[in-house]
């Protein structure tokens, strides 16, 4: 194990510069295996449930993930600060990995959502604890942002190649190897951190029994599951009993979550700064802004694959200029937020570029040639890009330093609900819509019998099962090209309106923007003004 030497300026950066490169090295593989994973399963989801099926846990691959991360990332960034962080980077690559060879394993759709859920406890405990490694590292603030330009871009990389590279391994090799692909960056982020990140003592004293929040973990995955569960009901079953039950459920746990949280020195969700007025609209743009962006990374490329036959490769390429136009966003807003007058500004632009990026591509029918499909799927991801950094900015400004973490920590946390939520709730939208809109469809073709074999969106990926079933309804005297053609346009209007629906947050998020506390980032200067 190596020892931290203090050959260079303690006060700027505990290792000298060689020793500091490999050791970022090292952080920059662990984000980008966390990158790599959330950006490369989008694209080749639709592949993957039409081979598995059970199209009813499409949106569980998603949020599985989200929870556990949510959960994990402010447990493990408390035991990073008592325990010192390697151990836990080690831990957590090592589950990463053998979590994403389970997924490729994986036999059903139960299976790969229970993998998931692996993986995002791995991956929350990265997250958790890579970025605070790095102030560890580089305790002069102006040499740690030079360092942080180091990790994220790495994690932009990580973003632009994901979606390119699942579609290619998808539509090559299967998607199988989308998950085989992060054992080899897993082995060396871990074989890096092991050889050159030191293992730092911790500076927080500990006296006295250890106060860690498990009870609020384990209380926020039942309200976040079972709120999940109501949404995805309810359009189905309406009022019921099951509905009502996780109604209670929810509505008891949230409540027992609050009144716990306040009482707890560390809480998974502090309570106290959620209900701080200076920050309420920001937490809320954050909530709203994970909504927008992960409804579109989970179900455009339904779109493109389901809805307009795309290949996998293809739909990987349109989705790129989004997940690349969020690191573009994040850099351009850099650049710009010192120079104007008021920070906020750029949180307007951000969700209007969001709200008509979405809005472009309900318009689109498929027929639209690739740059045009890219350029919107830019256009959203630019907005969003600049929104996410604002948050950042603008909450630092507006809270004192010693809330400055909790603050961050929490909009992260909100942007990944925000995600949960968005994912959840198209979800439903999308199965409830699709169902109705084929039944009626198959109703005008006096052919309802057929009813079970379109129930499921996972057929229009699967163009041999396509096949197969357009010649049995042929044999039966129907126009089966027609009925499949039918059952296309269901599945794009149903996410045409899930679109709809992100683009209404984006629109809702433009308008709380108003009632942000105006942030001027002054040039040069570490401090900035609230007025």
């Amino acid at each position: 194990m190596r020892s931290v030497v203090a050959t260079h300026d303690p006060e700027r950066q505990l290792l000298p510069f060689r020793e500091s490169l490999l050791a970022m090295l090292g952080i920059a593989f662990v984000t980008m295996l966390v990158a790599l994973d959330q950006t490369i399963v989008g694209t080749a989801l639709p592949r993957i449930v039409a081979d598995l099926k059970g199209f009813d846990l499409y949106t569980w691959v998603a949020t599985s993930y989200m929870l556990a991360s949510v959960i994990t990332i402010p447990i493990f960034g408390r035991l990073g600060d008592l325990f010192g962080r390697k151990p836990f980077l080690i831990a957590a690559i090592a589950l990463f990995t053998v979590a994403s060879v389970l997924c490729g394993l994986a036999v059903n759709m139960l299976s790969l959502v229970i993998a998931r859920g692996l993986q995002g406890i791995g991956g929350g405990i990265l997250i958790g604890t890579v970025f605070a490694t790095v102030a560890d590292l580089f305790p002069d603030p102006k040499l740690r942002l030079r360092w942080l330009v180091f990790v994220t871009s790495s994690f932009g990389i990580a973003n632009v190649i994901g979606p390119t590279l699942g579609g290619m391994l998808t539509q090559m090799q299967g998607w199988r190897l989308v998950f085989f692909v992060n054992v080899p960056v897993g082995i060396v982020s871990l074989l890096f951190v092991q050889m050159f990140v030191p293992n730092l003592r911790p500076r927080i004293a500990r006296s006295g029994a250890i106060q860690l929040d498990w009870l609020g973990a384990c209380v926020v995955a039942v309200v976040f599951g079972s709120l999940q569960l109501l949404i995805e009901l309810l359009p189905r079953e309406g009022i019921s009993r099951t509905t009502i039950l996780l109604f209670t459920v929810t509505l008891v746990c949230g409540m027992t979550l609050y009144f716990w949280e306040k009482r707890m020195g560390y809480p998974v969700v502090p309570v106290d700064v959620l209900l701080d007025r200076k920050l309420a609209a920001l937490f809320a743009i954050s909530v709203l802004g994970g909504f927008a962006l992960f409804s579109m990374v989970f179900y455009v490329p339904l779109l493109f694959q389901g809805g307009f036959g795309m290949s996998p490769h293809e739909s990987g390429m349109l989705i790129t200029p989004l997940l690349l136009g969020t690191s573009v966003g994040s850099v351009l807003n850099n650049r710009i937020v010192t120079r104007i007058r008021r920070a906020n500004r750029l949180l307007y632009i951000g969700f209007a570029l969001c709200v008509i990026g979405c809005l472009s591509l309900v318009s689109l029918t498929g027929h639209e040639p690739h740059p045009v499909w890219m350029a919107c799927m830019g256009a959203s991801g630019l907005g969003l890009g600049l929104v996410a950094t604002n948050l950042t900015i603008c909450s630092q400004q507006i809270v004192a330093r010693d809330h400055i973490g909790a603050v961050t920590a929490l909009l992260q946390s909100l942007r990944i609900f925000g995600g949960i939520l968005g994912t959840a709730i198209t979800g439903a939208l999308l199965g409830h819509l699709y169902a109705g809109s084929v039944h009626r469809s198959l109703d005008s073709y006096q052919a309802t019998q057929w009813l079970k074999s379109f129930a499921s969106p996972d057929l229009l990926i699967n163009r041999a099962e396509q096949s197969a079933l357009i010649e049995r309804l042929v044999s039966a005297g129907h126009a089966g090209d027609a009925m499949m053609h039918s059952a296309r346009d269901a599945l794009v209007v149903s996410i045409h309106i899930g679109l709809v629906v992100a683009a209404m947050a984006a629109f809702v998020g433009l308008c709380l923007a108003w009632f942000v506390p105006a942030v001027q980032v002054v040039h040069g200067e570490a401090e900035g003004r609230v007025t």
